[in-house]
């Protein structure tokens, strides 16, 4: 029976357990961490998922789908908040039943390792970080001072992953490796349910109060309560009227910046001050690299391999469609290891450095374009687009919404879409005047 060692028991590494253990194989997970079901998350940390069809796809197929979307929040759209406090819904889809979901991080980690531990050969080993890997031995150790040699391995371990850092410290042979950070980072905050437990925003959207340089947002949670995230700049630049973090360094600055800029969310969140100076700051990067594979002995999968920035949702569900890709080829290849790993990198590479360059582009959007409007002029035309015509698909309906979709076709199709529906909207001052039909025609010529 084929042993496989998995580095990090978060969520792709939770999934990926329960595809093996259903193919027969005995699996070993080593988690840095303690077991989270016996643990609080840390505070400003558990920024919710957007849960949508590529990763509802793998949840499906181990029979979880149902059980996460019954705890799960729908949101039909972008609730864009104005400086004014006013508001105005970008539905995501113009088509029935196309929604993506706010899960909680931790719920569904958690229900993930609990499904794994079902198997009698899964096993959790938690506070067990690997610290070095041996890529021509296949060998992990471990901070116990144990060391594992398993058939193979397949590191989860995140954007800072033990096992990727041994393969460009020379454990594979012409490595590459980048990184890049944007100038901003987030700061977790907090909006609690009603005195009755309700809503106090609408409920079935993500909130944006987008500012140009800087942008919130807001997740409903399950209990009625929203987990909010601010993206600033981290520092300060000679503009001295533009705001960051280190500049809002006490209460009075970040009242101020509050009242200014979010006015409608403010008195909706009574621990705004004790959130803010308590929650940490968090930094947002990229993360590209390749080959993903030490010969047959270790694979690179999920954040190790492409960690992204969060803003098209696909982080967790770009891992998970990860582990159904790997899960295909196994079906295809049983345990050749060597020959997995390489068709899993050529097919899945041109695919995550698609999303990566997505998700950074659509952070700009976010924060910029959902206030200008053009753009909204765009949304409400590719609404118009999608309700009538059921061939159209706009490039976040493809990214969101076409699992069947690689992404890099979803970018190329969707960025020459993008464009020329732009064009057409800076023309007019209304979607009424626009001959939808022309448009279709000219949309279904992009390749």
């Amino acid at each position: 029976m084929p042993k496989v060692a998995i580095i990090g028991a978060g969520l792709a590494g939770s999934l990926l357990a329960i595809y093996l253990a259903k193919r027969g194989m005995k699996v070993d997970v080593y988690e840095a961490r303690g077991d989270m079901r016996n643990e609080k998350v840390s505070a400003g940390r558990s920024i919710n998922l957007a849960l949508s069809d590529r990763g509802i796809a793998a949840l499906r197929e181990v029979g979880m789908d149902e059980y996460m979307l019954s705890e799960a929040v729908p949101m039909y759209g972008r609730m864009i908040h104005s400086v004014a406090g006013e508001t105005t819904l970008l539905p995501y889809s113009g088509r029935e039943g196309e929604y993506i979901n706010s899960v909680s991080r931790a719920g569904l980690n958690i229900a993930l390792i609990n499904a794994a531990e079902k198997y009698e050969g899964v096993a959790f080993d938690f506070s067990e970080r690997c610290i070095a890997f041996d890529c021509d031995r296949g060998e992990a150790t471990l901070s116990s001072g144990r060391k594992v040699t398993p058939s193979t391995t397949i590191a989860t371990d995140g954007a800072g992953s033990a096992v990727r850092d041994a393969m460009l410290r020379g454990g594979v042979d012409r490595f590459d490796f980048s990184q890049k950070w944007l100038e901003h980072g987030y700061k977790e905050l907090h909006i609690p349910p009603g005195p009755n437990g309700e809503f106090l925003l609408e409920k079935n959207a993500l909130h944006i109060w987008p500012r140009h340089k800087f942008m919130m947002i807001a997740l409903p949670n399950f209990d009625g309560s929203f987990t909010c995230t601010l993206f600033l700049a981290h520092r300060s630049t000679t503009d001295l009227d533009e705001p960051a973090f280190d500049r809002l360094t006490d209460n009075k600055a970040v009242i101020e910046f509050f009242d200014r800029e979010f006015t409608d969310a403010v008195p909706l969140m009574p621990t705004l001050l004790e959130d803010f100076f308590t929650n940490p700051t968090g930094n947002l990067g990229t993360v590209k690299c390749f080959p993903w594979n030490a010969r047959g002995n270790a694979l690179l999968l999920g954040d190790s391999a492409h960690a992204v920035v969060p803003f098209y949702g696909q982080g967790m569900n770009c891992a998970f469609e990860d582990v159904r890709v790997l899960d295909q080829l196994i079906e295809n290849h049983g345990t050749e290891w060597e020959t997995i790993y390489k068709r899993f990198g050529k097919l899945r590479k041109v695919n995550t450095d698609a999303i990566a360059d997505m998700a950074e582009e659509n952070f700009y959007e976010m924060r910029d374009a959902t206030a200008d409007p053009v753009f909204v002029r765009k949304r409400e035309l590719e609404t118009k687009l999608e309700q009538t015509y059921p061939d159209y698909f706009s490039k976040y309906s493809m990214v969101t919404f076409r699992e069947d979709l690689p992404y890099s076709v979803a970018k190329a199709k969707g960025n020459a879409q993008d464009q020329f529906l732009m064009n057409v909207c800076a023309e007019v001052g209304s979607v009424k005047e626009l001959d939808i039909s022309r448009i279709h025609e000219e949309v279904k010529k992009i390749g």
